[in-house]
């Protein structure tokens, strides 16, 4: 009796998993951290790295690209060096890889994930090298092992098995790689790059390996994220710091004003009171509010990782609804008036608030922005100068539960961990949206990080057994795509 196609998946991966664990070892002492100019070089390398070792898996095409203003596109192995990588404000270079299939008619998936990392230094509280990973109970400890070079990597093997169980010679589906460079560092290159490569990256759909699940024995998809606008409101009345005493009461304070404008963020239902906020917010459903009822989910050992006393939020929404699906308006900072030991009588001269809204589908940032700004204009006083600064928006991203490509993902993650998965949202926000705005491809999320990984924490860390069931799941994940989206695809 031949093996079943599962069996030589698992059976595939148990025979490279040393091999598949040295090399994420070496990719992992690879300080490619983005957010610090002396890494620079670093970020480089671990580019070409990654597109060295996508060649040698097997993609027959694998580029780095340059980012940045005035980035060229990258063509081959040498891509984004010299002339390449243009003139005007460097970034830290991206991954590109492709391999098609011998189906002409199959769909094509775009992964996405980062190859640079947050900072770390053993003095942060690391029990050992953050960039010399360490294997101890059936863990593997260093910055990146999780968030995200472990979960970029395991696609790499997870498509070798693929090949192993079916006989292919390529991927049943035209299968992309995006690999970005400066995701830890807010992505600030990242859009124009999609939109500079639209063209190469299309796809009819994106999976993202850059999340996680509910926790070790709860294996969960996340179907979307929020999105996000922030702005800064400077209010400005005398010209100085004046005398309280002498002219309190008998000119605009910005410092009210701010307080105001606090106050009237949201009403006694904590719900925002900006007029036209929630305009054509997608409600949850029965159905989704039940899915979301299905975890286990502990408020008080919730409260205890929020160091929070209790929970506050939009009422008639549970804990899980105010994060994962409903938008929010915070006050980020407040500032304003003498801050220093003691009192000291002034009408101050400026006041600062710094806002931000998470935004859910089917909210529009641009009309975001304008509801914020005739909000507040309405309610600063003539005497008070301001000036409202908004920073580039995310747009959130969800999938429909009843999407083929994510009942594909569903179906992938079961037979890897044979049982049921579960569906979660992320509260967070992320440049996945940019590649669903831009490619007009619907994103999912495929993920084995558990919250215990420690991302951006000492001592992070991936479970090893987990990290090679997000290989089994991807060995079965393109054959089920090119099921689900045979007949759908464009």
């Amino acid at each position: 009796m031949s093996e079943s196609p599962d069996s030589v998946v698992r059976t595939y991966i148990q025979s490279h998993r040393a091999a598949f664990l040295d090399d994420l070892a070496d990719w992992l002492r690879i300080p490619s951290v983005s957010a610090q100019p002396d890494h620079d070089a670093d970020v480089r390398r671990s580019a070409d790295w990654l597109a060295a070792k996508l060649r040698e898996t097997g993609f027959p095409v694998a580029e780095v690209w340059p980012t940045g203003t005035g980035a060229g596109a990258g063509t081959g192995a040498d891509a984004g060096t010299g002339a390449d990588a243009g003139a005007g404000t460097p970034g830290a270079p991206a991954v590109f890889a492709e391999w098609p299939s011998d189906d002409p008619a199959a769909p094509t998936v775009l992964v996405y994930g980062h190859h640079d990392v947050q900072p770390a230094a053993r003095e942060d509280g690391w029990h050992t090298d953050p960039f010399e990973p360490v294997r101890r109970d059936g863990r593997i400890y260093a910055r990146g092992a999780a968030d995200d070079k472990g979960q970029v990597f395991f696609h790499t093997l997870g498509v070798r098995a693929h090949l192993a169980a079916t006989g292919r010679t390529t991927p049943a589906v035209h299968l992309k790689l995006l690999v970005e460079g400066e995701e830890e560092s807010g992505s600030p290159h990242f859009r124009a790059l999609v939109e500079r490569h639209a063209e190469r990256l299309a796809a009819d759909v994106v999976i993202v390996s850059d999340t996680g699940m509910w926790s070790e024995t709860t294996p969960t998809v996340c179907t979307g994220m929020r999105g996000l606008a922030e702005c800064e409101i400077e209010l400005y009345g005398p010209a100085q710091d004046i005398h309280s005493g002498s002219f309190g009461g008998a000119v605009p304070n910005p410092a009210t004003v701010a307080g105001r404008l606090v106050g009237a963020l949201h009403d006694e239902h904590e719900r925002v009171a900006i007029p036209g906020f929630y305009d054509g917010v997608a409600e949850l459903t029965d159905a989704e509010r039940a899915l979301f009822a299905e975890l286990p989910f502990d408020e008080e050992e919730w409260l205890r990782t929020a160091r929070s006393l209790a929970t506050l939020g939009e009422a008639g929404h549970s804990t899980l609804e105010r994060v994962w699906a409903r938008p929010t308006a915070e006050v980020n900072g407040i500032g304003g008036g003498y801050q220093g030991e003691g009192s000291k009588t002034v009408v101050p001269s400026s006041a600062l608030l710094k806002l931000s809204f998470r935004l859910v589908a089917g909210q529009d940032p641009d009309r975001i922005e304008r509801s914020v700004r005739d909000w507040a204009e309405q309610r600063i006083p003539s005497g008070v100068r301001h000036k409202i600064t908004f920073g580039a928006a995310t747009r959130p991203c969800l999938t429909p539960l009843e999407h083929p490509a994510l009942q594909a993902v569903v179906t992938a993650m079961g037979r890897a961990f044979g049982q049921k998965i579960r569906y979660t949202r992320e509260g967070g926000s992320g440049p996945a949206a940019d590649l669903q705005d831009v490619l007009g491809a619907p994103v999912l999320f495929l993920g084995i990080s558990v919250p215990s990984d420690g991302w951006h924490a000492p001592n992070e860390k991936v479970e090893v057994d987990l990290l090679l069931k997000g290989v089994e799941t991807t060995a079965y994940l393109w054959g089920d795509l090119a099921a689900a989206l045979g007949r759908t695809h464009r």
